[in-house]
């Protein structure tokens, strides 16, 4: 099985709102100065690069994964390994806002999973078809949101909280979900 195969990154609707994969001088030059903060070992720099594509790009594509690899003098399989490993990295594009949900016990209890439910709703987001592990992203049919469940994101005193792209927000029941979508008209 090829690299292409082992990694998804089917076109969402969200991908008209990322570039595509292309290595920059300004990527490369980035990359090495990640890079040499390991000088005894450069396979620890995959992280960092890792998190550079997806800040840049949106999501960890099958090329992304080959620069990144060749960069690091490393078999693409070893960066596949930490991207399918690591929740936080994307193998496919998100909405151009992406909504992490907490869903550990404060913020389940708090009402997350209903706040899911009723962002999916507002959005046209399907969630039935989702490989929660693997793939969890779902995109609206627009490209403008998506949303995700997220692993503690530390406030369990607020629940339920929720990330939008990097801004934090607290208590946000289901009632509040139309509140939170008016703050990112596309």
């Amino acid at each position: 099985m090829s690299l292409e195969e082992s990694i998804a990154s089917p076109e969402t609707p969200g991908t008209k709102f990322f570039p595509p994969f292309a290595v920059t001088p300004d990527l490369e030059a980035e990359a090495d100065e990640r890079i040499s903060h390991y000088p005894d070992s450069r396979r620890s720099a995959t992280l960092p690069l890792l998190h550079i594509v997806q800040h840049r790009f949106g999501y960890i594509s099958a090329p992304a994964i080959d620069w990144v690899a060749a960069k690091l003098g490393l078999e693409p399989i070893k960066v596949l390994e930490v991207v399918t490993f690591y929740p936080g990295f994307r193998q496919s594009a998100p909405g151009k806002f992406h909504i992490r949900i907490c869903r550990t016990l404060s913020c389940a209890m708090g009402g997350s999973y209903e706040l899911m439910e009723r962002l999916c709703e507002l959005t046209g987001i399907d969630r039935s078809q989702l490989d929660s592990h693997h793939h969890p992203v779902a995109v609206s049919p627009c490209g403008n949101f998506s949303v995700e469940f997220a692993e503690c994101l530390a406030s369990c005193g607020t629940a339920p909280v929720c990330l939008v792209n990097d801004d934090f927000h607290e208590g946000i029941a289901a009632e509040r979900a139309e509140e939170l979508l008016a703050k990112y008209k596309p």
